[in-house]
């Protein structure tokens, strides 16, 4: 008998063709409007938000002569070898000497790979952030014009050569050959030809290696002095500026311990000895030490090394030598702190956006909504049979109440059960949605949403007794349930943290849960998608007694 009264109700849910296709077309035009309307970054977790976007068009350092620092560390021989070129020996001593030390320095040469590199790593390893590389320019001022990214950094291709040059001395050779400090005739075509070879676009002679470049200025690090751009979208300053703010910080980290720790090594220079005993106001004894050519370059060497001893040991807390911020401030380097660096992909395919990740949330999301709709059809399943006087005829058959019950909700049950996996069916075909890496409790968490909503369907169902009261409390009842558990918003997680626990009083809110856990963790906690589903289970059974004692057969 049970069986008999299951198939008289199907046949009339599936007699309504039109009012079936609704039901089931429904859903997918809310997910179809909602996953072409909403932005990127929909679905995605707070730290996933905080992205910035890097075009690296950094060209780095000439190769040939591997490092700057070959410069500098062969000018440094000469100015502790004066005698070779004092003594007017052969020219190739020197020269040779120069290119021996610098070849013995070479392993301390800092950094071993483009500057460029030392920003992008500082930001990949930055919590919060995730680095999205940017193939070109011209693709990065669409992203910008388009509105899809607030702002992009641009490394410029000069930026290594910029960063090197970052120090805390004076102007550097080319501004000093120009100002015609080194020869009597400024604009000489010599000398504007020798000021040349201190151009960065040039590469025949790493001159452009000099110092004196300073980016700081009283807001933070001025980027065009490092060739270094933020490009910006103005509809969204509050993003562009917090982007902003991030490479600022960068770029801080960066280029402040090398320009102190290079000066810091000025002050074991002998031309650092050779200024300090220039001072008028230093003491005689000091001075006689520092200018006589009788003591030795081995004994001022040691006066400067011992100057650098007593320096670091007035701020214990830094390594003044150091390159690296980490270093500097004597904590430990970061490993893998911020999200993998990734390049720009197009969020998903198509005009759909298919196999992006909102429809692993907007297909579950109204899934679960739309399940509860069927709340409407079986009370007015019911309505009609009280209307049309069939459910006395129920009553005076041999059958129980429980009986009844049952045989009203198998066909329902059966009913949404088809929508469920029909709508995961068609998320798959037409959004391009994953069903996750276990697939088979899907299956699981469909049927016991579906009991669920069933069991809450026969209690609305048992309480009204015009088709009126049934309209009004089960659109009332499957809004209210969908906006109290985020399930018409598409996304709990868009909810204040307070208010998700509160909407664990939905059986809404842990069927999203535990799709959640099945469509967008790559290892789901399957112990909670099973506790869920047992949630669900007592949902449904507790709607189902409630409604056997509510239900009046008359």
């Amino acid at each position: 008998m049970i069986w008999i009264l299951a198939k008289k109700d199907l046949r009339l849910l599936v007699r309504d063709a039109r009012a079936l296709v609704i039901l089931l077309a429904m859903p997918l035009i809310f997910i179809l409007v909602l996953g072409v309307s909403l932005g990127e970054g929909f679905g995605q977790k707070a730290a996933d938000k905080l992205r910035v976007s890097v075009l690296n068009l950094d060209e780095g350092l000439p190769r040939y002569f591997d490092r700057p620092a070959m410069l500098r560390d062969g000018f440094s021989w000469l100015t502790n070898t004066p005698g070779l070129i004092q003594g007017g020996g052969s020219g190739f001593v020197p020269a040779i000497g120069a290119m021996a030390q610098s070849l013995a320095n070479r392993p301390g040469w800092f950094p071993q790979e483009p500057w460029s590199q030392l920003v992008l790593r500082d930001l990949s390893e930055t919590a919060n952030i995730r680095v999205e590389m940017i193939a070109s320019r011209e693709e990065a001022e669409q992203l910008r014009k388009s509105g899809r990214r607030a702002a992009v950094l641009i490394l410029g291709p000069s930026f290594s050569k910029r960063v090197e040059r970052c120090s805390f001395l004076a102007t550097g050779w080319r501004d000093r050959i120009l100002q015609g400090c080194a020869f009597p005739r400024p604009g000489d075509p010599v000398l504007l030809a020798l000021a040349g070879f201190f151009e960065e676009n040039q590469t025949t002679l790493p001159l452009y290696l000099e110092d004196g470049l300073n980016p700081f200025y009283r807001d933070g690090v001025r980027l065009e002095t490092l060739d270094v751009q933020v490009i910006r979208d103005p509809t969204q300053q509050t993003a562009a500026a917090i982007i902003d703010q991030v490479a600022q910080g960068t770029m801080l980290r960066i280029v402040m311990p090398w320009m102190i720790g290079r000066a810091f090594e000025k002050i074991g220079d002998p031309a650092f000895l050779t200024i300090l005993g220039q001072e008028e106001q230093l003491p005689g004894m000091v001075k006689t030490f520092l200018t006589s050519p009788l003591v030795p370059p081995q004994q001022k060497k040691a006066l400067s090394t011992g100057l650098q001893g007593a320096l670091q040991n007035i701020f214990p807390k830094y390594n003044l030598t150091a390159k690296t911020w980490a270093a500097l401030t004597k904590e430990l380097q970061r490993q893998g702190g911020g999200a993998e660096t990734v390049d720009f992909t197009e969020e998903g395919a198509g005009w759909l956006k298919r196999g992006a990740i909102r429809y692993q949330l907007l297909v579950p999301s109204y899934l679960v909504m739309f399940a509860f709709f069927l709340v409407l059809t079986v009370g007015w399943l019911f309505v009609a049979e009280r209307r049309q006087g069939t459910m006395k005829r129920l009553v005076a058959a041999p059958l129980m109440r429980w009986q009844i019950l049952l045989g009203k909700l198998i066909p329902c049950l059966l009913m949404s059960l088809f929508q469920g996996f029909f709508i995961l069916l068609m998320g798959r075909v037409l959004f391009g949605m994953s069903w996750g890496p276990a697939p088979w409790y899907l299956m699981l968490l469909v049927a016991t949403t579906s009991l669920a909503a069933m069991g809450l369907a026969l209690l609305v169902a048992a309480i009204a007794r015009t088709e009126t009261q049934v309209a009004i409390y089960g659109t009332l009842l499957v809004l209210v349930l969908a906006g109290l558990s985020g399930s018409l918003m598409g996304d709990r997680a868009l909810m204040p943290e307070q208010m998700q626990r509160i909407s664990r009083v939905t059986p809404h809110a842990w069927a999203l849960d535990a799709y959640r856990q099945l469509l967008t963790n790559p290892t789901p906690e399957l112990l909670e998608v099973l506790r869920a589903c047992g949630v669900l289970v007592g949902f449904g059974v507790g709607f189902v007694l409630l409604a056997w004692w509510w239900l009046k057969l008359d």
